[in-house]
């Protein structure tokens, strides 16, 4: 690791809003690359994976099974997950996590180049990955978040998303070279060196400044509300531990913004964004176009998610008011592409509707991560993890039951209007709201949100 990554003092910030400023920290780029390792590592994996387990078990029901018990984790086990990453050193939780997901990679990798893979064992180790990435993810979003100053918070992000896209590309193609020469354990292997590069450079990285945390209680100080007084050091500690979690849960009910945000997030991802279904049944059969047809908007799908990225990252302070203005324009658009006469047509809506839908989620991402103040963050983000577990279990149902009813034009049509009519009903509800003159009574300092976050 170069010294100068040893550095304890940050990088100065950038001016101006280039979607490249957060580069400027020298802990940031080391981040980057450590992600593009793993992105490219995860992918490679991805890549085989649903090949691998139709290749044991002969069943795509097992297939789907395998990534829903993977998913389970996140719907069961979220929140719980998130208040251990405010609890927790987020460093070494980060490192941690990246280790064992490694461990777990490397006994996939031995199992299948042993030929002891069943499907037990399959779904026991996809029910392991689900359970460490509760803790996994929000302790390296949040620890990324640390390596920059709030304003260049977007910036991370978006460059995030970059680096995301560009490791998808790359896994790809080294996961066909990899199976090609060494076999399926490869690509399994090679992501549990990307977890290990990852956890390698962790330890180097040196945040702006520290995550605040809550003030310690003395013994003169009640507890948390409803519990009871007098019960001793050991007493209080057990009650702390158990509304951790409910502390999360709570700051993110009280929140409107958070609630909003949820709102028209659930929203997009049930009724619209599920592109690979429904662009391709509308390509391939009221626009009578082929598989190449289908992969020449995949691809603008693509061009356009990453002209967003950059786009996104331009921001210094997302507000939800941008989420839903965003998300209503990629409804109207996604309502005008199921109308589309032609292909040509087709391909003129997606670029705006995917450059609306990549710019919408760095701001929507740079919000949830940067409204609760820090002490707060995991446990919000844990409760997000389980809404967007609900969305994705709920949403891909949800719009075949549309599709069989109104088809692939009426169920862009359809769910592009949804989209854009419950934002404009929440604007609407919410203006009335601000106009009415009414007196809100403080709120507890427990919940107050910390001065400077994102609007």
């Amino acid at each position: 690791m170069p010294p100068s990554l040893r550095a304890t003092a940050p990088a100065p910030p950038a001016a101006g809003a280039s979607p490249w400023r957060s580069l400027r920290y020298r802990s940031m780029r080391w981040w980057s690359v450590a992600n593009l390792v793993s992105n490219a590592g995860t992918w490679m994996q991805l890549t085989v994976q649903n090949l691998l387990v139709l290749q044991i078990t002969g069943s795509a029901a097992a297939t789907g099974l395998s990534l829903s018990v993977q998913a389970a984790p996140g719907l069961l086990v979220g929140m719980a997950g998130g208040a251990a990453v405010d609890r927790w050193p987020r460093k070494l939780t980060a490192a941690v996590s990246q280790a064992l997901l490694g461990l777990v990679a490397f006994t996939t990798a031995f199992l299948v180049a042993t030929d002891r893979l069943g499907l037990g064992v399959l779904m026991a180790l996809a029910a392991v990955t689900g359970l460490i990435a509760t803790v996994d993810g929000p302790a390296c979003a949040l620890l990324g978040n640390d390596l920059v100053r709030t304003e260049d918070v977007p910036s991370a992000i978006g460059v995030g998303s970059l680096v995301h896209n560009a490791g998808r590309l790359a896994g790809a193609g080294l996961a066909g070279v990899a199976v090609a020469f060494l076999g399926t354990a490869s690509a399994y292997a090679a992501n549990g060196l990307s977890f290990l590069f990852v956890a390698a450079v962790i330890p180097f990285l040196r945040p702006v400044g520290e995550p605040a945390r809550p003030p310690e209680r003395t013994a003169a100080e009640p507890g948390p509300a409803g519990a009871p007084e007098g019960r001793g050091r050991e007493g209080r500690e057990r009650d702390a531990a158990g509304m951790t979690v409910r502390e999360g849960l709570a700051f993110f009910a009280r929140r409107p913004r958070l609630v909003g945000l949820a709102v028209v997030c659930g929203v997009s991802a049930v009724f619209g964004r599920n592109y690979g279904l429904t662009l391709a049944v509308l390509v391939t059969g009221p626009l009578a176009g082929g598989a190449g047809a289908f992969g020449t908007v995949s691809t603008v799908l693509a061009v356009g998610g990453i002209v967003g990225a950059v786009l996104g990252a331009r921001l210094r302070r997302p507000s939800v008011r941008l989420v839903g203005t965003l998300a209503a324009a990629g409804g109207l658009l996604q309502a005008a592409a199921g109308l589309s006469p032609s292909p040509a047509v087709l391909l003129v809506l997606v670029l705006p509707m995917a450059v609306a839908e990549s710019v919408s989620d760095t701001a929507g991402t740079t919000v949830l991560q940067t409204d609760p103040p820090p002490h707060l963050r995991g446990r919000v983000l844990g409760v997000w993890s389980t809404v967007r577990t609900v969305w994705s279990l709920a949403g891909p149902p949800a719009l075949g039951l549309l599709m069989e009813l109104a088809g692939a034009r009426g169920a862009l049509v359809a769910g592009g209007l949804v989209i854009a009519g419950v934002v404009l009903a929440g604007r609407l509800a919410h203006g009335r709201r601000a106009a009415a003159p009414v007196l809100l009574a403080p709120e507890p300092a427990a919940v107050r949100p910390a001065l400077g976050t994102a609007a």
